[in-house]
């Protein structure tokens, strides 16, 4: 249901308020509920005004400091002061487009001095300082500012385009620096590993040498003591034998061999015993 009136009577609903004159002169406001007009005394309903809370939505275009074109969504929260309605019955024939007005005035005055990323992080300045001059102005008027909200900051769509490839290419360079350093740490502990790897293998090279050496000793003294007439050299000549032929057929054995030539016969063997039995000698004459 809306406001009812006749000559001699009218209703005002809640969240309004009337505006009565006399003869065409302001004479008082008329509250939300049942008013007697005297029509022979001049008396009449002019209008009335709302008292609600009104949105009005204004689209900025301007640029910023760094000659960005932007558009900024602005939305203006405001209503009528009931104390003032007359100021706002009389005074302002459309207080929508004044508001526009002075929105367009302070804004395209405060951005231009703006960074686009400075617009982003300080837009909640620009609405204040929005809504600081509104208040100075519209108040006088009648109306009283609520709330003012900068909904939105809209570049070109190539600029926009132009600060997503730059984010991107900003996190594709700290992924490339995060990739390089895992790659570094992951070089080092395989070198780490590796020069453990070869140092255990050393430690047991030399250890199996050491007991290939124990072994041999204790087969030479064992045998030399249970078989009489032998001496070492013989000895340390079938060891090395014994050796050559476990070799031979551990080769054969083996599931990954290749065919290997070599020399074989009952001379070649005594030369190759004579080989090795030089070769200790030698370097038992070195470190001598």
């Amino acid at each position: 249901m809306g406001n009812t009136f006749c000559i001699f009577c009218g209703c005002v609903q809640q969240s309004n308020v009337g505006v009565i004159e006399r003869w065409g002169r302001f004479e008082k406001l008329a509250q939300p509920g049942f008013h007697f007009f005297n029509p022979f005394a001049g008396e009449c309903l002019a209008g009335v005004l709302s008292t609600r809370v009104c949105s009005l939505d204004v689209r900025i275009e301007t640029k910023t400091k760094d000659n960005v074109f932007v558009q900024l969504i602005c939305s203006i929260q405001y209503r009528v002061i009931k104390e003032n309605a007359d100021d706002a019955f009389y005074e302002l024939q459309n207080p929508q487009e004044q508001i526009q007005a002075y929105v367009f005035d302070v804004v395209r005055a405060l951005v231009p001095r703006m960074n686009l990323d400075e617009l982003f992080e300080q837009k909640g300045e620009v609405a204040k300082a929005v809504l600081d001059e509104l208040e100075k102005v519209m108040g006088a008027y009648g109306y009283s500012i609520e709330h003012i909200l900068m909904v939105d900051v809209i570049p070109d769509a190539s600029v926009r385009t132009a600060m997503n490839e730059i984010n991107a290419a900003q996190r594709m360079q700290l992924a490339s620096v995060y990739k390089g350093e895992a790659e570094k740490v992951l070089q080092v502990k395989k070198a780490e590993a590796e020069a453990e790897a070869k140092y255990l293998g050393g430690v047991g090279v030399a250890r199996q040498r050491q007991a290939i050496t124990d072994g041999l000793r204790e087969n030479i003294l064992n045998f030399s003591h249970k078989v009489e007439g032998t001496s070492a050299k013989e000895v340390m000549d079938l060891i090395m034998i014994t050796q050559y032929f476990d070799t031979i057929k551990d080769l054969g054995n083996s599931s990954k061999n290749t065919t290997v030539f070599i020399p074989h016969g009952p001379g070649h063997v005594r030369d190759i015993g004579e080989q090795i039995r030089n070769g200790l000698m030698e370097a038992a004459s070195a470190q001598d």
